[in-house]
């Protein structure tokens, strides 16, 4: 019989640490600083914005530990078994500081100091995963800190005046032989912990979490947790159980199969977006601007599309690819598709006893086309007022079909089928496209908030249908030249 625990197990900064009680419900930033004493991890935002708390996640995959960024602000302790969290204290080589830390102090990269630690450790992932980096390696990387007072050129400075020769590489900095042994371990050993009336369960095998959450319909999943401890930190969200999916193997399945892409629950957004690159360049694009490194590195599309936000930045392009929703119970499996799983806000065609194991996605043939957009008031690391997707099936001059989703203009992501039924059969012509504007802004329902007024996102529905035809237009230009 597989032994129950009430506790994670994890490294921190090269040290065993086992977590229970009360602490187990707290976030990791304040268990670094208030139970472990690492207080260079900084705390500011506390809703995964600024960067200011970001740790080093080693997460124990495929028999090796690899190393991402992560906002400790909003991931919990609960989620972190079978992990090697590193501070900025834990990053010094030999009693010294590391390459990084002397570039950013010998640049004149930090002022007040309080961001520093978060750009340091967003660096130390980057550079140990490439060498030499650009400035726009440098930007990227640095894309989900925020500095206040110092401003951006110091920091990239000192980023390209990195001894790069100097760096250990995280496995050099921690050999991970031991950590390795431990975590094989403890992960073939569920956890049941309870503390004050909370329960967090996480189950080993993917039965046994089926027969969880049929046990406990109200259980809240929790997997990156970008969404829901922006809830706990901000507005006191605070369910009773909480079921983990961290030791699931069976859901993470990045793959293509027969023309479908598939893409099980616990698959990072950071993983998608370096898989389909080359496979859906669209998808890529939105990818890149969905958020920072440290959001990606834990959120994933299954969290994307459980949100149930009518501005999810994947969604449009999920309605429009006809994308099909495994869903898994203790009764069997069956598939939704995507236009049929939402049924108002946050409102879900999901019974209370299933999980969302994978998410199905045909890919385009041949000679279509897709586009993907995002309107928003910055182009990164923010929030969408509205999204658009587009995939069209041309013969010759004449639209054959296609498929149109619009978010950010009901109560949830819709499917245009007036606009789609006006534009099939019609020439490929600017006059179209405007005439399908007036269509489309029949079919919406937006209201005004602070992302945009209502007048502002009917005038998008429009103007989407016209810049969709100039991009079109243009790329065919730009081929035939």
């Amino acid at each position: 019989m597989i032994s129950q625990r009430d506790f994670i197990f994890l490294y921190i900064n090269g040290r065993p640490v086992q977590v229970t009680g009360e602490d187990l419900f707290d976030s990791l930033s304040n268990f670094l600083r208030y139970q472990y004493q690492a207080v260079g991890t900084k705390i500011v935002c506390e809703e995964g914005d600024c960067g200011s708390c970001t740790v080093l996640l080693g997460r124990f995959e495929k028999g090796e530990i690899s190393y991402t960024p992560v906002n400790s602000c909003i991931q919990y302790m609960y989620q972190l078994d079978c992990t090697h969290i590193i501070t900025i204290e834990g990053l010094k080589q030999n009693g010294q500081l590391n390459p990084i830390q002397l570039a950013m102090m010998e640049n004149h990269g930090a002022q007040c100091g309080f961001c520093t630690p978060g750009f340091v450790v967003a660096m130390c992932a980057m550079f140990d995963q490439q060498k030499p980096a650009t400035p726009q390696d440098i930007r990227d990387a640095l894309a989900g800190n925020l500095c206040r007072c110092t401003g951006y050129d110091p920091i990239i400075r000192s980023g390209m005046a990195v001894q790069t020769e100097g760096l250990l590489k995280l496995h050099q900095l921690y050999p991970n032989q031991a950590m390795i042994r431990d975590f094989e371990d403890y992960q073939t050993r569920p956890i049941w912990a309870e503390w004050d009336g909370k329960l967090f369960l996480n189950p080993v095998t993917l039965e046994d979490a089926l027969k969880l959450k049929k046990e406990y319909p109200q259980a809240v999943i929790v997997n990156g947790g970008t969404d829901i401890h922006v809830l706990r930190n901000k507005r006191g969200y605070d369910p009773d159980v909480l079921l983990g999916l961290s030791l699931l193997p069976d859901l993470s399945n990045l793959s293509v199969e027969n023309e479908v892409l598939c893409v099980g629950a616990r698959v990072r957004l950071a993983q998608l977006e370096t898989f389909v690159r080359e496979l859906i360049p669209e998808l890529y694009k939105i990818l890149v601007v969905f958020g920072s490194p440290q959001i990606k590195q834990a959120g994933t599309l299954a969290g994307n599309i459980a949100n149930g936000s009518p501005i999810g930045d994947t969604l449009p392009f999920l309605f429009v690819m006809n994308a099909e929703i495994e869903l898994s119970s203790t009764k069997g499996v069956r598939h939704l598709p995507i236009s049929a799983f939402y049924l108002g806000y946050k409102q879900f065609a999901m019974e209370a006893d299933e999980l969302i194991t994978q998410i199905r996605i045909p890919l385009c043939k041949k000679h279509d086309i897709l586009k993907l957009y995002k309107v928003s008031k910055r182009k990164h690391l923010d929030i969408s007022s509205f999204t658009a997707a587009f995939h069209m099936t041309q013969t010759g001059t004449i639209i054959q079909s296609i498929k149109i989703a619009y978010g950010g203009v009901g109560p949830v992501i819709m499917r245009l089928p007036k606009t789609e039924s006006f534009l099939q059969g019609k020439p490929f012509l600017v006059e179209t496209f405007q005439q399908a504007g007036q269509v489309a802004q029949q079919e919406i329902t937006p209201i005004s908030d602070v992302r945009g007024s209502k007048d502002f996102r009917l005038q998008l529905a429009e103007n989407i249908l016209l810049k969709y035809y100039y991009d079109i237009t243009n790329a065919e230009t730009a081929v035939s030249v």
